[in-house]
């Protein structure tokens, strides 16, 4: 990416703002020593360190080397400022993680408000470890945060994510929002607008849809990936007999979504508005008069759908930023990499698969559990539980980078339907729909559909491209051209 993207330099810049007001906190709460109870202080320095290390962790996953200071700097003191060995600031992470650790209650609760707890900062102490390939410590923090036995997966996957009580005791942090309470000066809210992922029937521009490769990586009900022989897969209805988990990402063709029924095929004209009581023009259908506005690959988003979107246009789901299910697959991914495989990795794995299929994991008979204890094997199956478990929860950009993945995942451009509802009907008379063909897959996992791709029915939408400086960001080009040659750009930008 370029060295001038407003994103990635906000990122950064904001980033070094959390970190400056941790410092400056911790500064403050150093001068009232003797005013307040060294344990009240002390829950306080713990949650800014956590913050700081949140902060660095951050800044060395996506730059490497970075300007490191734990205490208030000037002006002047910055632009002095080099970049730190990241190992030097991992340490520094580490210290300030397992400070938290040690002096954040196991529930920290204030004025009703859910702050980090002593399991929080477990759990991220965990991540940060994963992400640096410091398997050993990953696997002890994660191992830390299941010992406090407080958290638990949710009985029901789906409706984790549309819960908005934040009662559930799989959710280990979150941010909780409200389009009642967060308006500007005009009255409108200021949560996430969700227009863009709700159906076009249901009155969105639905211009957000998960992918054909997501849809492809679901395993059948059988434990069978669906390009292998006796999977039972049909691509004509790629939805059905699937991992429970795709009918709780992807909204299957016929099911209720935003108080409407979705149907993208090109022969459903009309669908039902439920909260109408009566048949409407399918605005989604492929076949339509505005096809070439529809879902370009057909499918829509459900996990986390509210049917309340469709008045408000606004999400105030919590935005969820870790939970345990994550901190499980941790340890397991961990220990697969130490190669440390026991009971306890396949346990892991084993009750995140088996919740998915509302049952617990000795219930064998009722989903299908993993038994492999090769690494190799094991390896595969873990990073495939990670895509759908996480599936568009903003994780999988960084499972890709720990992974070094990006390659692979960029070496395949995204493709759909045709635009144009003739064709799309021809498509579909001829027997097609949904596809015409079972994706073919690389030795990674990665589902490829170049093969059916024939430009005429299903065409490319987007093209990907892959080079090897994208495992680092670019630093800002502002920052270095300020820093007088102190600041040396990553490589390739």
């Amino acid at each position: 990416s370029s060295t001038s993207n407003p994103d990635i330099n906000t990122c950064f810049g904001d980033t070094y703002k959390n970190i400056s007001r941790a410092n400056r906190i911790l500064e403050a709460l150093d001068k009232l020593e003797g005013k307040y109870s060294t344990t009240e202080l002390n829950t306080l320095r713990a949650e800014a360190r956590f913050f700081r290390a949140f902060a660095y962790s951050r800044l060395i996953t996506l730059w490497g080397d970075v300007p490191f200071y734990v205490t208030s700097i000037t002006p002047e003191e910055a632009f002095e400022m080099g970049r730190t060995d990241k190992a030097v600031v991992l340490k520094q992470i580490y210290e300030d993680d397992g400070y938290a650790a040690e002096n954040l209650p196991v529930a920290n609760n204030n004025s009703g408000a859910t702050r980090v707890d002593k399991g929080t900062a477990y759990a991220y102490k965990a991540r940060t470890a994963l992400y640096q390939h410091d398997y050993g410590t990953a696997a002890n923090a994660a191992q830390d945060c299941m010992d406090l036995e407080v958290y638990d997966l949710a009985p029901d996957y789906g409706e984790l994510f549309r819960d908005k009580t934040r009662g559930s005791k799989e959710v280990i942090f979150s941010v909780a929002h409200s389009s009642d309470l967060e308006l500007d000066e005009n009255g409108k809210p200021t949560t996430q607008a969700i227009g863009s992922f709700i159906a076009r029937s249901a009155g969105g521009t639905h211009n957000a849809q998960p992918s054909w490769e997501l849809l492809a990586v679901y395993e059948m009900t059988n434990g069978k990936t669906i390009d292998e022989p006796g999977s039972g897969f049909d691509p004509h209805d790629p939805f059905a007999n699937r991992d429970p988990r795709c009918l709780e990402t992807f909204a299957a063709p016929g099911s209720r979504i935003y108080g409407i029924e979705w149907n993208p095929a090109p022969n459903a004209l009309e669908v039902m508005d439920y909260t109408q009581n009566r048949m409407i023009t399918n605005k989604d259908s492929k076949g339509g008069s505005d096809a070439s506005n529809c879902a370009y690959n057909g499918c829509c988003l459900r996990k986390g759908a509210q049917e309340s979107w469709r008045t408000t246009l606004y999400n105030d789901n919590p935005v969820i930023l870790m939970r345990y299910a994550d901190v499980l697959l941790m340890y397991a991914e961990a220990k697969i990499e130490l190669g440390e495989i026991d009971a306890t990795v396949l346990a892991c794995i084993n009750d995140v698969r088996a919740r998915a299929y509302g049952t617990t994991r000795t219930q064998t008979n009722d989903y299908p559990s993993i038994t492999t204890t090769d690494q190799t094997a094991l390896r595969k199956v873990l990073r495939r539980e990670r895509r759908v478990e996480f599936a568009w929860e903003n994780l999988r950009y960084f499972d890709l980078l720990r992974w070094h993945q990006f390659e692979n995942a960029f070496g395949h451009n995204m493709y759909g339907f045709t635009r144009t509802a003739n064709r799309a009907k021809e498509y579909f008379a001829a027997g097609n729909w949904f596809w015409p063909e079972t994706p073919t897959f690389d030795k990674d996992g990665f589902p490829s559909f170049e093969a059916m791709a024939d430009g005429t029915y299903i065409v490319q939408h987007g093209e990907r491209k892959y080079d090897e400086k994208i495992y680092l960001w670019p630093l800002p080009s502002d920052d270095v051209l300020i820093m007088n040659g102190k600041l040396v750009q990553n490589p390739g930008y």
